[in-house]
């Protein structure tokens, strides 16, 4: 199915091209802030530059104020939040790459809009006429806590499947297979479901463990959606416990993920979006190192199965200041700068206990093992 409009924020995506290289324009995304890195496969140097295709555009989406993301005034608070999905935490993600320790690594580009026929390679022509007509009409709220103000539904503060769309591009334009790996504190349920039934592009989505919230997002993210047809068992899913920290994820990252896509072995590219630790959406207790490390694995996988090369693409973290810190350090991962990390952590010295994540993860890989032809033993 290619109609669910969840858009994830953290994501890998890793393919195998045929042929000529694939090139940048065949994966450049509507509406968001991205990253391409390359580097050699040969050596372990940090690579010399991030390009960043930006468009200023991002800024202009209001979401409105109320209590949290519900855009309700209640009449008796004095002040009301902003809608987490509002331009300014993207205000300092891209202002710490521009001033930040970072900025000597980062190269801009201006992005652009997407085509129609590039969103229709994963959505239903009827959900894009929906969002036009609801742009037209005015403010719409399209489902809980998304609301649009200028495949078949909206979820998650999310219009289109960015990650969807470049999967299905990347496809279209040579790669024979994709994997995507979701770190985004939600389950990728749009990415899973445009794939579900599909052998050629591998899902793996680390999430916590918050299971289905209703109509726009009926999926539960628990291990036992496997896919479906000839796309069994590549849907893999990681419900974390709240609270997984830094090690935790380090180590489902190196026990489940890793595994998983060196023996699907995608090859040629890559796409990732993020989340951040105190946001609040989120329980996962994820500090700057923790998302360092998680830079890095992508560096390694990069380098070993797709020639060095890199596609990061941010939408995600509503901390208005800590998620740009959290991007920093993840592109120092990215980078594999050995003088890191070049900023201090705000909050670092949380404490965690990955004991739980850690009898939690080793659950999920003997499931597989069971379940999943990725990780069945011989």
């Amino acid at each position: 199915m290619k109609q669910a409009a969840h858009l994830e924020t953290g994501i890998f995506l890793l393919c195998r091209r045929s042929g000529s290289s694939l090139q940048w324009r065949d994966l450049l995304l509507p509406a968001a802030t991205a990253w391409r890195w390359r580097c050699s496969s040969e050596g372990a140097s940090p690579a010399g530059v991030v390009h960043v295709f930006w468009d200023a555009g991002m800024l202009d989406h209001d979401a409105g104020a109320g209590v949290f993301d519900t855009g309700f005034d209640p009449g008796f608070l004095e002040v009301l939040e902003k809608h987490p999905e509002n331009p300014d935490r993207v205000r300092n993600m891209v202002s710490i790459l521009r001033r930040g320790p970072i900025s000597s690594y980062i190269s801009w580009h201006p992005g652009r809009s997407a085509h129609t026929s590039e969103l229709l390679s994963f959505h239903t022509p009827e959900y894009v006429e929906e969002l036009v007509q609801a742009d037209a009409e005015g403010p719409t709220k399209l489902c809980e806590g998304t609301f649009l103000n200028p495949p078949s539904r909206a979820d998650g503060y999310c219009f289109l499947n960015n990650a969807g769309i470049a999967s299905q591009l990347a496809l279209d334009s040579g790669c024979r297979r994709v994997a995507v790996i979701d770190i985004d504190v939600h389950y990728g349920n749009g990415t899973a479901e445009g794939f579900y039934r599909s052998s050629r592009v591998l899902t793996i989505s680390l999430h916590m463990n918050h299971g289905s919230w209703g109509p726009s997002h009926p999926q539960s993210g628990a291990i036992d959606e496997l896919g479906e047809g000839e796309g069994l068992g590549y849907n893999l899913n990681i419900p974390l416990p709240n609270g997984t920290g830094d090690k935790g994820y380090a180590y489902a990252m190196s026990e489940l993920v890793a595994p998983a896509v060196r023996k699907f072995d995608p090859g040629s590219s890559s796409s990732f979006f993020f989340w951040v630790q105190f946001d609040p959406n989120g329980r996962q207790c994820l500090t700057m190192a923790g998302y360092r490390t998680i830079g890095g694995v992508a560096r390694e996988l990069a380098q070993e199965l797709a020639g060095g090369r890199l596609l990061l693409v941010q939408e995600g973290g509503y901390h208005l200041t800590y998620s740009a810190y959290c991007l920093h350090a993840t592109l120092e991962g990215v980078l594999g700068l050995e003088e890191a990390p070049l900023l201090p952590d705000p909050v670092a010295y949380y404490p965690e206990d990955e004991a739980f994540a850690v009898e939690v993860v080793d659950a999920i890989k003997r499931q597989w093992r069971k379940t999943n032809p990725l990780f069945r033993d011989p």
